[in-house]
C-alpha cells in the first residue's frame, strides 16, 4: 500500500491486523534455494570474531536490527523471529510511504551447534513486492569469523512496483548495503 504521508500508528496497526490471516504471495517456501529460482541477490559482511560476537549478532538480529536503516521500519518493533510471525515494514522512499506485509515463514538455528542463527520472510499479497528474503549470521567453525547475510528474491506484485522495477531494484541494493551497515553497527 502507498501513501502520501507516514501512515498512522491506528493505520499500520489495523494493516498489521488485517495481514494475520493473508496467505503468502508467492511459493513454495524455500524458494531462495530451490532449484531454478528467480534471480538471487545477496550481500554479506564480517561483523565480528568469536563466540561472543556470535551470540551478540544472533541477539541483534532477533531484535530486527538489521531494519535500523533510518528509512525503513518493521512493526511491531520487537516481533518475534519464529515461524508464522507477521510483520508491517513501513518505507519511506522518492518523498512517499509505502507498507508492506511479510511473514517469517522458516528459521534458521544452529545456535546449539554454535554457528548459525537467522530467518526468512516471505511477502503477503499486501506486499509491492513477491518473494522471500533471508537474514543469517553465522560463524566459521574454523576461523571464528562472523558474518551478517541477506539472501533475497522477488519480483514485482503491486502495478507500481511493475512500473518502477529500475527503481525498486535501487532501493534493494540500497536496503542490502544498509543493513550490512546496521548490523556492523549493532556489533559496536
Amino acid at each position: 500500500m502507498f501513501f502520501a504521508t507516514r501512515p498512522s500508528p491506528e493505520r499500520i496497526a489495523t494493516f498489521l491486523r488485517n495481514s494475520q490471516t493473508l496467505p503468502l504471495s508467492y511459493g513454495p517456501v524455500g524458494l531462495l534455494d530451490a532449484p531454478g529460482a528467480r534471480q538471487v541477490d545477496e550481500a554479506q559482511v564480517a561483523i565480528g570474531y568469536g563466540p561472543d560476537d556470535f551470540a551478540r549478532a544472533c541477539a541483534a538480529l532477533g531484535r530486527w536490527q538489521q531494519f535500523d536503516v533510518g528509512w525503513v521500519t518493521t512493526y511491531p518493533r520487537q516481533a518475534p523471529v519464529a515461524a508464522g510471525t507477521s510483520v508491517a515494514v513501513l518505507i519511506r522512499h522518492l518523498g512517499f510511504w509505502s507498507l508492506n506485509g511479510c511473514r517469517v515463514v522458516y528459521q534458521v538455528d544452529a545456535r546449539d551447534a554454535g554457528t548459525r542463527f537467522g530467518y526468512a520472510y516471505g511477502t503477503l499479497p499486501n506486499h509491492a513486492e513477491a518473494g522471500e528474503e533471508l537474514f543469517e549470521v553465522a560463524m566459521d567453525p574454523r576461523t571464528l569469523v562472523v558474518t551478517y547475510r541477506i539472501r533475497a528474491t522477488s519480483w514485482p506484485h503491486a502495478a507500481l512496483a511493475h512500473l518502477g522495477q529500475p527503481i525498486v531494484r535501487h532501493l534493494q541494493a540500497r536496503f542490502r548495503r544498509d543493513s550490512l551497515a546496521a548490523m556492523a553497527r549493532a556489533m559496536r
